[in-house]
């Protein structure tokens, strides 16, 4: 009995520890483990608000895709750089990686700008002759026929029957007989000869042979390229009359268009490189002799002059050139120069983000500042930034929508204003405005399909500078340089009237991006003196405007793509119109059906 009762006791006992242990493993061993695992889930869940990297518009109440990207959406950080500065936005380094933020020190350096400036060879005004006739007569020999042949000094360009050449060698004659008692008769007689440029040799053989000549030579009196011929076998010409111009080109003028704008730059004594089309892979050097003091009427640009010693004969005249002068403001050395895409411009104001580090992590606060000239891809800093600063050079327009939806002060609200978050908590949603109803919330698929879609006041603006472009593209087709240089102006000023307060977030960021592209392309058009320069100018703007057009659709019309696979050295290039019949803009009536709808934007 009793050994019965211990062995009850002892599997009891050990049925007991089992138990105890198996439970310890089941609950206690892993109660902590899941309280760890599942409470941030619960916190993340009824907290955190999701948002993509690349477009921080994207607010959700769960984790997900991008509906733009199709990134992974990531936990939106608490802004902590609100507890030191509330008009800072924080990013993360991360965030800043995803938004291809990068950032330099603001340092001093001496402003060097990168002048491009167009130009032709000219011939050296100084180097040009006119071979005039220094006889009266019919031309009855031409040896130099046309354009472009060479002559050289002293050489018979022309033979010329001349009756008063003939009396004067008759008088000659005369003279010679009665010499010994009238010698200033036979004197004058040989003069009136050699005023008619008759060398002496040829006088001699008149005086041996007593022969008249009823032809004489016209001799050339330089050597050079005959650039006009002005008369044509049988001719009467007077005496001193210009029958061709000649021209050295030994020496030649490179002549380079300089714009108002950069007048600044450019001054006499300053180094040119440049390059010629038609002699691909050669470039030269030369230094500007002269400058224009007064600027052209019609075309406002000044003159730039480079004397070429052309000993070789490659430079041509007309031909193009294309130069690069690296000129040095002296007046503003040692300048705050930073690059062109750190600066947010306004049309008002150039705004600069400035990057902090602290404790809490990086931040960036946006900050005013005065622009000086542009260099090229940089600007020189007149006020608002001191030299050792962090600024951001790119990205910034990613900080700045990050900086509108957390309503800190940004391009468009200098002050500040609501953060626009795209989701509510509690009934209540960020700026504590009651939330809507359901059907009225706007879905996040939504709302970045209407995101770059502009409203009526932003279209009716946009309506001139579609205008100017298409009868643009008319005056190109019918090879109309006037017509096409003044739509092309008109399209810069209605680029200019445009006010970007019309354009809100997202599509704010856009259109400055258009509005930059275009303006930089147009810069120049009024002041082009050949059409290739406007076609050239036009291809640029076109694929601006197409872009645009595709992003913000903005017109109520269909309006076409079209493309001419022969344009830009057959690389192709698009334009648009709002007919479908094929009017090529790139070579007008020489191909003007060259061409194929593309695409249609409705």
């Amino acid at each position: 009995m009793k050994t019965t009762d211990k062995k009850t006791l002892i599997i009891a006992a050990s049925t007991l520890i089992a138990g105890l242990l198996a439970g310890w493993l089941i609950f206690g061993g892993s109660g902590d483990a899941g309280k760890d695992q599942h409470q941030p889930s619960v916190e993340v869940t009824a907290e955190t608000v999701w948002t993509c990297s690349m477009h921080p518009q994207i607010r959700q109440n769960e984790p997900g895709n991008c509906p733009i990207c199709g990134m992974d959406l990531i936990p939106l950080e608490n802004d902590q750089s609100s507890e030191i500065d509330p008009m800072a936005i924080s990013m993360s380094p991360t965030a800043m990686q995803l938004a291809n933020v990068s950032t330099a020190f603001v340092g001093e350096t001496d402003p060097v700008k990168q002048v491009r400036l167009n130009g032709k060879v000219q011939t050296d005004e100084r180097m040009r002759y006119s071979q005039s006739s220094h006889i009266p007569g019919r031309i009855e020999k031409l040896s130099v026929n046309f354009t472009g042949e060479f002559v050289n000094r002293g050489q018979t360009i022309a033979s010329i029957y001349s009756p008063d050449l003939v009396t004067a060698q008759e008088e000659l004659l005369e003279a010679q007989k009665i010499i010994k008692t009238q010698p200033q008769l036979f004197d004058a007689a040989k003069a009136k000869l050699r005023n008619w440029k008759l060398s002496e040799n040829q006088i001699e053989e008149i005086l041996e042979t007593g022969e008249t000549d009823e032809e004489f030579p016209v001799l050339a009196d330089v050597s050079g390229y005959v650039t006009r011929k002005l008369i044509n076998l049988g001719d009467y010409v007077r005496q001193g009359e210009t029958i061709y111009e000649i021209a050295d080109l030994s020496k030649v003028w490179i002549l380079f268009d300089v714009y108002e704008s950069d007048m600044t730059w450019i001054k006499k004594g300053d180094k040119v490189e440049f390059s010629i089309a038609s002699l691909p892979g050669e470039s030269f050097v030369g230094i500007i002799s002269y400058f224009d003091p007064v600027i052209d009427p019609k075309t406002r640009v000044a003159k730039a002059r480079v004397e070429y010693n052309n000993s070789g004969g490659k430079l041509k005249p007309e031909m193009f050139v294309s130069g690069v002068v690296e000129a040095r403001l002296t007046s503003k050395s040692h300048s705050l120069v930073v690059p062109k895409s750190a600066v947010m411009w306004t049309g008002k104001r150039s705004l600069v983000y400035i990057k902090n580090n602290s404790d809490m992590g990086v931040s960036f606060n946006m900050r005013e500042v005065t622009l000086g000239p542009a260099l090229g891809d940089s600007y020189i800093i007149e006020s608002g930034l001191q030299e050792g600063e962090e600024i951001a050079v790119s990205g910034t327009f990613s900080i700045d929508a990050a900086a509108q939806l957390a309503g800190k002060p940004s391009m468009m609200s200098p002050e500040g204003g609501q953060a626009i978050t795209g989701h509510n908590h509690g009934g209540m949603d960020v700026g504590g405005s009651e939330s809507k109803k359901e059907e009225d919330v706007v879905k996040p698929e939504a709302a970045v399909s209407k995101s770059l879609l502009v409203d009526k006041q932003a279209k009716e603006a946009l309506q001139p500078l579609y205008a100017s472009y298409l009868k643009w593209k008319d005056a190109l087709t019918s090879d109309d340089f006037a017509e096409a240089q003044k739509m092309a102006t008109n399209m810069k000023s209605a680029l200019d009237k445009i006010d970007m307060s019309l354009f809100k977030g997202v599509t704010h960021n856009a259109w400055m991006d258009y509005q930059g592209r275009l303006s930089n392309d147009l810069e120049h058009v009024q002041h082009f003196s050949d059409i290739e320069q406007l076609r050239k100018a036009f291809q640029a703007v076109s694929a601006t405007t197409i872009e645009m057009t595709n992003t913000l659709k903005p017109l109520d019309e269909t309006i076409y793509v079209l493309h001419c696979p022969m344009a830009d050295n057959n690389k192709g290039a698009d334009w648009l119109s709002s007919e479908k019949e094929i009017k090529n803009p790139y070579f007008g009536s020489s191909m003007l059906n060259c061409g194929e709808v593309t695409k249609e934007i409705k």
